[in-house]
């Protein structure tokens, strides 16, 4: 099943900038992921289990950089491929 997702990256730091790259370019290194970035949010599709097996990975790997974050998430489910 595809499934697609906005989401949001807000550093609680006032040099939240290489925090939002970092996370964008990090995404953009899975080729199985459609990728869609405007100014304030990314939507990410890709197959159910491995596009969030991917926002485990990468939300996780944002947390444990210096500083508070907070990801705002919407969900779309699809239709199976």
């Amino acid at each position: 099943m595809r499934t697609a997702v906005e989401i949001s990256l807000y550093p609680l730091d006032a040099d939240f900038i290489p925090a939002v790259k970092g996370f964008i370019e990090r995404l953009n290194a899975y080729p199985e992921l459609q990728i869609t970035t405007n100014a304030m949010s990314t939507q990410i599709a890709g197959e159910h289990v491995r596009l969030f097996e991917i926002l485990g990975m990468e939300t996780a790997a944002s947390f444990s950089e210096a500083g508070r974050k907070v990801f705002v998430m919407k969900v779309l489910g699809g239709s199976a491929p």
